[in-house]
């Protein structure tokens, strides 16, 4: 099949590389004319694992391709995937100004019929406004379905390739056929394509990110609370994981969840509610949770240093909102970087992807130094912070962390370290709802 993707970020660029890869004929198009410049020469944008190869791959085949020119890029699709941005507004809300835009340029360049795919989180009710605005510059006959995406950052191209599900919003025979088609190759194996109406389908995609964070926020209460009697969350999660009605997945207590879904979706969601005068109270306390909880590092530093904080200089591992990926978006470590900071204390950070992100977000922070490599940034620190939890942070040296901080101090908002290994090293260390190693 031709198809059109417009919008290259993590969505975008994945959805349009993992068609290619199954033998499609795919345009990216973009406004960003360096960037597609930079994608056309084979530098792809964005770190994600195992999207470089078939990206590089499937342009060397000549099944994608980018352009900046809609016109060009939307010529002889059967498919038009919109996977643009829908940042919240003020009030929480998602901003979709860049789909209805895009939409009502789609229409003078339809010549048959077509399949316009939403693929972008949106509230109920978008594709029958994008619907709305294309009809008004178009006789031609087309179709709009709600397709959301359940990617994960750092394991993206997997999802794609192995889905566990295919939500689809569809009202049209016609176009049900051609999406079934579509998705074939990707669900061999019998893993389900659900068909149901559109705002179902647009209503699933929120439901689903915020249940897990439901999850996360919940677990971190749990692990404060664990704290506080004196209980482990490490074996407190263990003894609920093992119950396959409440799974093992999104359990682990940390510093709150960031990326661009959860924090946007959950507001999002909670604005949808309260247009139909109706108050969600699980999802406001969930959203109130990941907020206090990233500050929850913050008060342990406190803590320990009775705040006095001035002059003294951190080592932080881990700047991405999670493993995997350099995406910084609602990261907790900015939380951090701009509580220590304030306190006119001095970071020095390192994250193996995410660096060049901050440094073009915070760059003009004096208080706040990259380092090239993990060990690097520790001389003369007074502690180590750690909050990603990548894999490379998982069994370090723990006599050359001790050798170079000024004393022997780790706060981790990961909980990567077994306590009985930190007691014999000698650290101060603390976690997230485990006790504190003296």
């Amino acid at each position: 099949m031709n198809i059109a993707v417009i919008g290259t970020g993590y969505v975008g660029l994945v959805t349009g590389t993992c068609f290619a890869e199954v033998g499609n004929s795919v345009t990216c198009i973009d406004i960003d004319t360096a960037k597609v410049a930079k994608m056309k020469n084979g530098q792809i944008p964005i770190y994600e694992p195992d999207l470089e190869t078939i990206f590089t791959r499937n342009i060397k085949e000549g099944r994608l391709h980018f352009t900046s020119d809609m016109k060009a890029g939307l010529a002889g699709a059967a498919i038009i995937f919109l996977a643009l941005p829908t940042p919240p507004q003020s009030d929480g809300s998602a901003d979709l100004s860049y789909i209805l835009g895009v939409a009502e340029q789609i229409g003078p360049l339809l010549s048959d019929y077509t399949v316009i795919v939403g693929k972008s989180t949106v509230p109920v009710g978008t594709a029958e406004k994008v619907k709305a605005r294309i009809a008004k510059k178009t006789n031609v006959d087309f179709d709009v379905i709600s397709n959301p995406e359940f990617l994960r950052e750092g394991f993206a191209v997997s999802d794609f390739m192995r889905p566990d599900r295919v939500v689809v919003g569809c009202s049209s025979p016609r176009s049900q056929k051609i999406i079934e088609k579509l998705y074939a190759p990707f669900l061999r194996q019998g893993n389900p394509l659900l068909i149901m109406d559109e705002r179902s389908a647009e209503m699933t995609k929120y439901v689903a990110n915020s249940f897990l964070a439901m999850k996360i926020s919940f677990m971190n209460e749990i692990a404060n609370l664990s704290e506080l009697v004196g209980a482990d969350i490490t074996a407190v999660r263990l003894g609920i994981g093992s119950d396959d009605r409440i799974g093992k997945r999104f359990l682990f207590p940390g510093i709150g969840y960031g990326g661009s879904c959860f924090p946007k979706d959950v507001k999002a969601l909670l604005h949808i509610a309260k247009d139909h005068d109706y108050k969600l109270e699980i999802l406001a306390a969930v959203n109130d949770v990941n907020s206090a909880q990233k500050e929850r590092l913050m008060l342990k530093i406190n803590r320990f240093y009775k705040k006095q904080l001035k002059g003294k200089r951190f080592a932080l591992w881990g700047l991405a909102f999670k493993p995997d990926t350099d995406d910084i978006r609602e990261a907790p470590a900015l939380t951090l970087i701009n509580q220590l900071t304030a306190a006119g204390a001095e970071v020095v950070a390192y994250d193996p992807e995410a660096m060049s992100n901050v440094q073009a977000l915070h760059g003009g922070n004096k208080q706040l130094i990259f380092s090239e490599e993990a060990y690097a940034g520790l001389t003369g620190a007074d502690a180590l912070i750690i909050a990603t939890e990548w894999a490379e942070f998982r069994n370090p040296d723990f006599a050359r962390i001790k050798k170079l901080l000024k004393t022997p101090t780790i706060f981790d908002g990961r909980n990567l370290y077994d306590l009985e290994d930190m007691e014999r090293e000698g650290f101060h260390y603390e976690s997230i709802g485990r006790k504190i190693v003296l």
